[in-house]
């Protein structure tokens, strides 16, 4: 019991790692034991930068990659590949989000949005699939951990329409992957975040107070709530955990009687 939640000996890849809860994954990860994290960003300056920072905690490894497209996504399997036989955990965190009036809302937002939060993860998982199975065994299965949003769960009031489309799409797309992937002893599950103070959850960043008042445990989320789900699902803990989406949100999603913005 004691090594529940060790992550030792694990290779482990997190999208979008760079920054917000990437980073507080990959850092998790790192402090609970896994041999190697690499993490990956479009901006390669930042995405160095971060695997420097994290080094701290152990091995951490930067390949900047731009995965919004199937090309994107063959080029870091194939990174991956060449680095390492096989990989233990894939995190698909990488996304994005838009908002804009329902009569101006531009087909560019809504593709950008669709493409890295849908179409990527579905597109990189299968092109890491031989690293995944290759790691894989009834025993110690391998992990993928989409990252979802309680906006695939519930309406937010703000008007990102691709955005909730698009997380509510993951939340499914999961299920059904785990569905097959199980066979191959592939583990695939979800966290669907709430309130973290984040680039992209700039409300929750910016105005925690505001935002804690609306959450039922009076809080937003710290790097630590979130790291300890991820390191729940991708450790021996979450072995019997399929095709599940944990909301970690302070209680927005189902114990909330006031929903309001994240």
């Amino acid at each position: 019991m004691k090594n529940l939640f060790s992550l030792e000996g694990r290779v482990a890849l997190v999208t979008g790692g760079s920054r917000g809860i990437g980073k507080m994954i990959a850092r998790g990860f790192l402090e609970h034991g896994a041999s190697k994290v690499y993490i990956t960003a479009r901006k390669a300056e930042v995405c160095d930068a971060t695997a420097k920072e994290l080094s701290q905690y152990g091995t951490c490894i930067s390949i900047p990659v731009d995965i919004s497209t199937v090309a994107g996504c063959k080029q870091l399997a194939n990174a991956i590949a060449e680095r390492e036989p096989h990989l233990d955990i894939l995190v698909n965190n990488a996304g994005a989000a838009w908002g804009a009036d329902f009569h101006e809302f531009p087909e560019h937002g809504w593709d950008k949005v669709m493409d890295l939060n849908v179409k990527s993860p579905f597109f990189l998982t299968q092109a890491l699939h031989p690293g995944l199975k290759a790691a894989a065994s009834a025993e110690r299965p391998a992990k993928v951990i989409n990252i979802a949003s309680i906006d695939g769960i519930r309406l937010n009031p703000l008007e990102t329409y691709s955005y909730h489309a698009s997380k509510a799409a993951l939340i499914y797309l999961t299920r059904r992957m785990a569905a097959t992937l199980v066979a191959d002893k592939i583990v695939v599950t979800a966290i669907a975040p709430g309130p973290f103070a984040s680039e992209m959850n700039r409300n929750a960043r910016d105005h925690a107070d505001v935002v804690a008042a609306r959450t039922p445990l009076r809080r937003i989320g710290t790097d630590e709530d979130m790291a300890g789900a991820a390191i729940y699902l991708a450790s021996r803990a979450g072995d019997y955990v399929v095709g599940e989406t944990i909301a970690v949100d302070g209680g927005i999603a189902y114990a909330s009687l006031n929903p309001g913005p994240a």
